[in-house]
């Protein structure tokens, strides 16, 4: 067990310990200020002198830049990010905020700051392709570099990005139910307007208003549930719902009031049936906005059920008789074999991804199951222990690596968005021929989704199903040694998952193969056989996903290290 330092907030150790978040919080002022220097004046009563004071008024050429928002939203997001990676480099150290009157706030651990980097490094990429996005006439323009909307617009488009990681990093670290809420909807308010974004395109406009009511839908929920787990424990905080669910957790109001409180997080990971939303939502918006939709904001869902279900109410026994594990068990079958099959008659590139990506909640609600189906809490020398840190290890580099593939998926798309395609899966006929780099960074991304080695996917997939079946095997292996003969019913029920893992990626690899036919064997739509739209900085972003896809494929040690780290600390008692 590794000691915790407890400080209090704004004392010795709290700027280190939240060094990332006072990073986001100053570039968000940056973005407030910077963009509206100018010559602006104000005069002194009584007098005819006039001095500046450089906001307001005709703005400096600096200022006036539409393309300085995107840069120090690009700047702060990766200062954040390089943040967390040189805390893992230099040791992981606990730390606890708690109020004055000693209630824990924010848990800064391994665990945290895994989420952190998720969160930081996927809206980094997505802010720092978004530079030659918004366009004055909206999608499928072909205009010059001077007619990007002024800067007072794209500034509000970065602010809106910086507060979802500002909201995204106090998920990561809360410790109080409420202060977990307050910032999974400073996420979830920021997101919806980001969806809705481009007002001038009425597709947009209709899917951020679903998305925006659905959401809503599923928070009102959650925060009925939260009111009801108030009422029964008299506090939100994890440790006490936790110590409070262990002794009288199988009553009905606890049970209803987890099961509100999942469903908002159940709409944030797309799982069946809260999806409903989603594919509208991603293929409204512009697709790095959508890329984030696919990669941080699922994180943080799932995060939130990783908070609810294995910490507060850890089930009791590991014979899968909790009734949240048979139900999450479902959730995850369904989830992941609907995904797969609405996939596979959608002609909408976007509306596919979206749909793969509610197959990929699936397989990591199965991994979640399969986490739960050992008490979390039990002695860490045990087999049931390892098997879980295992499984969980594979849960968070999943998380990790999907970054990379889907959000690199949706940054070729939003070249090919620039000139009026992606909702169309014609739209990518003849890529091959008119960029094939391009191309084959589209292809890298979709057989790593498609789980095919040597790809991060096929790391990632294979990591999540031994897992599940470690779990599922448990003690046996010791007993088949000694002569025993085990068939599978022998075997948790957790098994079946990993088979139904199987199967749904093998008939993933339809519809992600039809994208690469499409992209290397048919031709361009009329009028779209020129050159693609430029910009150097969406395509260095797709480079840096291309590249992670294919260097954490073939050698993803230390990753998986970092990962089993951040699993290792996500249990505070330990």
């Amino acid at each position: 067990m590794s000691k915790i330092t407890t400080i209090e907030p704004f004392t010795k150790g709290f700027v280190e310990a939240f060094s990332p978040e006072l990073i986001l919080f100053t570039g968000m002022l940056l973005l407030i200020l910077v963009p509206n220097l100018g010559k602006g004046t104000f005069r002194i009563p009584g007098t005819q002198l006039r001095l500046p004071w450089l906001m307001g008024g005709t703005r400096f050429k600096f200022s006036s830049d539409p393309r300085l928002p995107a840069w120090i939203a690009s700047i702060t997001l990766g200062s954040a990010f390089l943040n967390v990676l040189y805390v893992f480099s230099q040791g992981l150290d606990r730390v606890l905020i708690v109020s004055e009157s000693g209630k824990e706030l924010f848990l800064i651990n391994g665990f945290s700051r895994i989420f952190e980097m998720i969160f930081f490094g996927a809206l980094a990429l997505a802010a720092f392709s978004s530079m030659n996005r918004l366009q004055v006439k909206g999608i499928g323009s072909k205009v010059s570099e001077n007619e990007l909307y002024n800067n007072r617009r794209q500034a509000d488009f970065y602010i809106l990005m910086v507060t979802c990681a500002l909201g995204m990093s106090v998920v990561a670290l809360a410790q109080d139910l409420f202060v977990l809420f307050i910032g999974l909807e400073l996420a979830s308010f920021s997101t919806y307007v980001l969806v809705a974004f481009l007002k001038e395109s009425k597709v947009g406009v209709e899917s951020g208003m679903k998305y925006f009511i659905v959401g809503s839908v599923a928070s009102g929920v959650g925060l009925y549930g939260l009111s009801m787990l108030y009422l029964w424990a008299g506090s939100l905080q994890f440790s006490v719902l936790a110590a409070t669910f262990a002794v009288s957790g199988t009553t009905a109001l606890p049970m209803i009031g987890i099961g509100f409180v999942l469903v908002g997080f159940g709409f944030k990971v797309s799982a069946a049936p809260f999806h409903f939303a989603a594919p509208d939502a991603y293929a409204g918006a512009m697709s790095p906005v959508a890329g984030v939709l696919a990669t941080a904001s699922k994180a943080m869902g799932m995060l939130g059920l990783v908070r609810m279900l294995l910490i507060v109410a850890a089930p009791e026994s590991t014979d899968g008789s909790a009734v949240w594990l048979v139900c999450l068990g479902v959730m995850a079958a369904v989830t992941m074999t609907w995904g797969n099959l609405a996939a596979l008659g959608s002609d909408n590139p976007k509306r596919m991804l979206a749909y793969s990506s509610v197959a990929h909640a699936g397989y990591m609600l199965a991994a979640l199951t399969a986490v739960g189906a050992w008490n979390w809490d039990a002695a860490v020398a045990g087999d049931a222990s390892a098997a879980a840190v295992a499984v969980m290890t594979a849960l968070l580099f999943h998380l990790v690596v999907l970054v990379a593939f889907k959000l690199g998926a949706f940054l070729v798309l939003s070249i090919l968005e620039s000139e009026g395609g992606a909702s169309r899966l014609s739209s990518l006929g003849g890529l091959a021929k008119r960029e094939p780099l391009l191309a084959v960074a589209m292809f890298i991304f979709m057989i790593s989704l498609a789980g095919v080695p040597p790809m991060a996917g096929f790391l990632s997939k294979l990591l999540v199903i031994m897992g599940i079946v470690r779990v599922a095997v448990g003690d046996m292996g010791a007993e088949i040694t000694d002569g025993g003969i085990y068939a599978l019913g022998d075997m948790h029920w957790v098994w079946w998952l990993a088979l139904l893992m199987v199967l749904n990626s093998a008939i993933s690899v339809f519809y992600y193969l039809r994208v690469v036919v499409v992209m290397f064997f048919d031709e361009p739509e009329e009028g779209r056989e020129g050159p693609l739209p430029r910009g150097w900085q969406v395509r260095v972003a797709i480079l840096a996903c291309v590249l992670t896809t294919v260097l954490v494929g073939v050698a993803g040690d230390s990753l998986i290290r970092i990962c089993e780290m951040a699993a290792q600390s996500l249990n505070y008692n330990w």
